[in-house]
């Protein structure tokens, strides 16, 4: 079992930035890949960005690359997501989670385990 809790989610004007945290536990992840999806009101969840727990290889979504960045700390079992120059259509709930191997990692129904997820609201 793994559990996974989000945090950094709020508030922040046009342009502004936000890092959101994924503390996981419950496992260890050398062979998981951390992933961050979002969902806003009315859309299907969709893909923001993965790292490789093992390796550290990252990929990001085509909307978000050069404005957010995954990165994670083994030592604290936390990933986090860096976003700068955030605009309004980024705004939505933002979810990390976690799937084993890093084929089709941009769909959500490939993953195990999801956190609660985080309000990022941006306002114009």
């Amino acid at each position: 079992q793994v559990q996974l809790v989000e945090s950094g989610g709020g508030l922040v004007q046009a342009g502004g930035s936000l890092r959101l945290s994924c503390a996981a536990s419950g496992r260890t992840f050398s062979s998981y890949v951390i992933g961050w999806f979002r969902q806003a009101p009315g859309k299907e969840r969709e893909f923001v960005a993965a790292i490789t727990w093992s390796g550290g290889n990252t990929y990001h979504a085509e909307s978000v690359k050069g404005r957010f960045t995954v990165s994670r700390d083994n030592a604290k079992n936390t990933v986090y997501l860096q976003m700068n120059s955030l605009k309004p259509e980024d705004t939505a709930v933002y979810y990390c989670a976690v799937r084993r191997g890093s084929v089709g990692i941009m769909n959500p129904f490939g993953y195990d385990y999801w956190g609660q997820g985080t309000q990022v609201t941006v306002s114009s």
